[in-house]
């Protein structure tokens, strides 16, 4: 069964910098090397959502998804490195991020199915 991952960022309150974030995940758009890191970790589906600068991420993972083996890759592989120092150019930590954290995760407090 996947594994639900909810991650969140902002993005720079600048509104041709948002325009390129949303060009730059628009259907197609994304560089064939970095749809490919993604699916090869393991990460089955991921949608990312907008509501003014701040940024939902949710990704459905499987079993052989490992988030830290997924950083080391990322960080050797010189085509997500370009990627991501593009996205860096917009995007901006919560507020609740630590030291060095982009995406952080979100905590779930609340599920339908756990309800009667």
């Amino acid at each position: 069964m996947p594994e639900r991952h909810v991650l969140l960022l902002d993005l720079v309150d600048d509104a041709a910098a948002i325009a390129r974030y949303e060009a730059w995940h628009a259907a197609g758009a994304l560089p064939l090397a970095i749809g490919r890191s993604i699916r090869g970790a393991g990460i089955e589906a991921m949608d990312i959502y907008r509501a003014g600068t701040r940024l939902v991420m949710v990704m459905e993972t499987g079993p052989d998804f490992d988030p830290v083996t997924k950083a080391a890759a990322d960080a050797s592989d010189p085509d997500v490195q370009v990627w991501e120092t593009l996205m860096a150019s917009v995007q901006r930590p919560i507020p609740a991020a630590g030291e060095g954290e982009k995406w952080v995760a979100a905590t779930r407090i609340f599920s339908l199915a756990e309800q009667p």
